[in-house]
């Protein structure tokens, strides 16, 4: 063991146990007291914490005791978290310190669920809860735009499918392939796909390399540059496409006033002299067909 990171102890001639030597104030009979947790080796911090969690059990809890003993559990095992965050060093955004924080929050929780009775390793135990935590944070944080668990979940499964079959049919597999391979419907395969697109979101000012455009004006076209807009015009189309069948309701007389007004922009008294009635029983007309007009339109709606 480390005799840097421990102090001497002195041996209880009584009892014969191990009692911290004085200045060691708060520590519980029976543990040595650790000058610095974070220098041992990880050799050393699995035999210490068997001592640790064997005291832990018959300390109670909320006494300055417990509490060294539990935060010395803690960083010692340290290294078990920084081992299980490097598998996620190059996953997403996140800062490798955020994701230690979020480790050891899963370490802390196997540490109070620990029980030494079960004759299991407590790094065996402790790394599903730290892999675990992690996992959850990635899970919860990282998407771009919020899907339901389900699809995220999918998006795993469906990238892990991709990867194997990748390998066995020497091609990227098709919809079908994958569905085939995790037993569920085509359908339910696209949604895990579309999911998938909210992972992470694109800039609008990083370079489109989808583009055979050379940089214009020594600028390199970005993806908002490439981006279509809504087009003004097609408001009308959609307006008249659901006029149209309130149109062909209208009588003989309704529709050439409304073809004479807005078709060939005629005004009432020139549409009056046409049809042989005055531009005010024109007026009254076309108000009155507007006005049906922009009822059925509210009740298609």
């Amino acid at each position: 063991m480390t005799t840097a990171a421990v102090r001497t102890v002195e041996l209880d001639q009584t009892t014969g146990t191990d009692r911290p030597a004085s200045g060691a104030a708060g520590v519980a009979e029976g543990l040595p007291w650790v000058e610095d947790a974070g220098k041992i080796a990880p050799k050393d911090a699995r035999e210490l914490s068997k001592l640790f969690f064997d005291r832990l059990q018959v300390l109670e809890e909320g006494t300055h005791e417990y509490q060294y003993a539990r935060n010395t559990l803690i960083e010692m095992n340290l290294s078990l978290v920084r081992f299980a965050a490097g598998r996620f060093r190059n996953r997403g955004s996140g800062e490798m310190e955020d994701i230690i924080q979020v480790g050891t929050i899963g370490l802390i929780k196997a540490i109070d669920r620990f029980d030494l009775s079960r004759e299991v390793e407590f790094t065996s135990f402790a790394v599903p809860y730290i892999v675990g935590e992690i996992k959850r944070f990635f899970r919860d944080t990282s998407w771009a735009v919020h899907v339901p668990r389900r699809l995220q979940e999918l998006r795993v499964e469906i990238a892990k499918a991709k990867e194997e079959l990748a390998g066995t049919l020497d091609r990227d597999p098709t919809v079908k392939d994958l569905a085939t391979h995790l037993k569920i419907t085509e359908e339910e395969v696209l949604d895990g796909l579309i999911a998938a697109n909210g992972y992470a979101a694109g800039s609008l000012d990083s370079p489109n390399e989808q583009s055979d455009d050379g940089p214009a004006n020594g600028k390199a076209r970005t993806v908002a540059d490439t981006m279509g807009d809504t087009d003004p015009a097609m408001e009308t189309v959609e307006n008249l496409h659901a006029l149209a069948p309130l149109i062909q309701e209208l009588d003989d007389r309704e529709r050439q006033i409304i073809e004479m007004r807005f078709g060939q922009e005629m005004t009432q008294s020139k549409i009056g002299e046409a049809l042989g009635i005055s531009q005010m029983h024109v007026s009254r007309l076309l108000a009155r067909t507007l006005r049906k007009l922009r009822t059925g339109l509210c009740v298609e709606a």
